[in-house]
């Protein structure tokens, strides 16, 4: 075998040019398939961080107006969600997990001993921090012993803790909210929230809910109304997704969605609207923007993938062509060689051999520079949703998988062929 991998490497060596244009090809088509197999993981990653930074697969859910009657009562109605509401979706809703109420009040005079601003308040209870990604740059957050203490502490966010304190620790500082004062527990990391539903968590402060409820209640509203209910629903509604988008009959717009049936069945109840009304109780799932996103991302990777293993296979049409062309030019020497005793397996080893390697390192080659370009692009700003060149170890995988099928395809071939030459015939053969 040594004695093989040496002759191989004497007869690439004998005819470097050709060899170097051979190897082309496959260079390419593996910097191909990696680059594209990078960049559609970059989209996948950059989306999935930018849904979690507003909250992966949550539900956020309005009160809205009845458009269909239902019980004697009219069209037209305004709903308004109540705490007693979120309870009963905790309680009644099979397909929800987590559910947190949700106040907020706009326009909010925040004052610190170093400066003032208007601000966006947020009543929230604990659950709330965790499906909507509330995390802290330091501090601590809100507990259930806050809420049934009613306790006047506040979380700021980055952008409005750099507004109202500057570059200071607020760890304990005072913060005045419509006179009334608060303590500060927490600072909110800085978040990349491309989208939101009621302004960036960057510029709000949140309190508990129930201190939120006493000294900041909506006074556009009935005594006791929420802004919103966030809500999660529980693994299998995620699962169960695909199925119901693939087993559509109309438009995408049209789709009756579980998690939102089942959350408004619960509220229809206790308000006297029609269940199927979907202008009584809106939502804004997020779990649908992963499927759809999800969707057009397979889709981009499927197509990527399908021109970089084409890429590699002409690639390989080529080592083939060329090694074709070198059985030709070395037929005599395959007669000679078989003259002195050379067996039919061995002449084959050597063509398969050459093949083999010339396939392998223009494989190598091109996954090592592929690579090289990820780490430089990646050097590079990047949008919010695209996390960079990221080659998965999947796609490394498959694409080296891809690479020793072709080299075993693009090899045995040439290898058979030179194998199957009559020594006479190749004796007399003449170019």
């Amino acid at each position: 075998m040594r004695e093989i991998v040496i002759q191989t490497l004497d007869n690439l060596r004998a005819n470097r040019l050709r060899s170097f244009l051979t190897m082309f090809g496959i260079l390419w088509g593996m910097i191909s398939v990696v680059i594209l197999s990078a960049t559609g993981e970059g989209f996948r990653r950059g989306n999935e961080h930018v849904l979690r930074e507003l909250g992966q697969n949550i539900g956020i859910v309005w009160g809205g107006r009845t458009s269909l009657q239902a019980g004697g009562e009219r069209a037209g109605r305004q709903i308004f969600l109540t705490l007693d509401d979120a309870r009963a979706v905790a309680q009644d809703a099979s397909m929800v997990a987590v559910v947190s109420p949700e106040l907020e009040k706009g326009g909010v005079r925040a004052k610190s001993l170093y400066n003032s601003a208007s601000a966006r308040v947020g009543g929230i209870e604990p659950p709330y921090q965790k499906i909507r990604t509330i995390e802290l740059e330091y501090g601590r957050q809100f507990t259930w012993s806050d809420e049934q203490q009613v306790s006047r502490v506040a979380i700021v966010g980055y952008d409005m803790a750099d507004q109202l304190f500057g570059k200071r620790n607020i760890l304990g500082e005072t913060l005045m909210l419509d006179r009334v004062p608060y303590t500060i527990v927490g600072k909110i990391r800085k978040k990349e929230q491309d989208s939101n539903y009621n302004g960036p968590d960057n510029g709000k402060i949140f309190v508990p809910f129930a201190t939120m409820m006493q000294d900041m209640p909506r006074t556009d509203a009935p005594p006791g109304s929420l802004s919103d209910i966030v809500v999660a629903p529980k693994p299998f509604v995620l699962d169960q997704l695909p199925r119901v988008l693939n087993e559509r009959t109309g438009r995408i717009e049209d789709i009756k969605w579980p998690l939102e049936m089942n959350v408004r069945a619960v509220l229809a109840r206790r308000h006297g609207f029609d269940p199927l009304d979907d202008q009584a109780v809106t939502m804004w799932d997020t779990s649908l923007e992963t499927l759809m996103f999800g969707r057009m991302i397979d889709r981009m990777r499927d197509f990527f993938t399908m021109v970089g293993v084409v890429t590699l296979a002409l690639g390989g049409i080529g080592v083939m062509n060329i090694m074709l062309i070198a059985v030709k030019e070395r037929t005599r020497e395959i007669g000679v060689r078989k003259a002195l005793g050379a067996t039919t397996r061995s002449i084959q080893q050597q063509f398969f051999a050459e093949g083999f390697l010339l396939t392998l390192a223009s494989g190598a080659v091109g996954m090592g520079a592929a690579l090289v370009l990820c780490q430089l692009v990646n050097l590079l700003p990047m949008p919010s949703r695209f996390a960079g060149m990221v080659l998965s170890w999947q796609a490394g995988a498959g694409a080296l998988a891809v690479l020793l099928l072709i080299a075993v395809a693009t090899s045995t071939y040439p290898a058979r062929r030179a194998a199957e030459l009559p020594p006479v015939d190749a004796l007399r053969f003449e170019m």
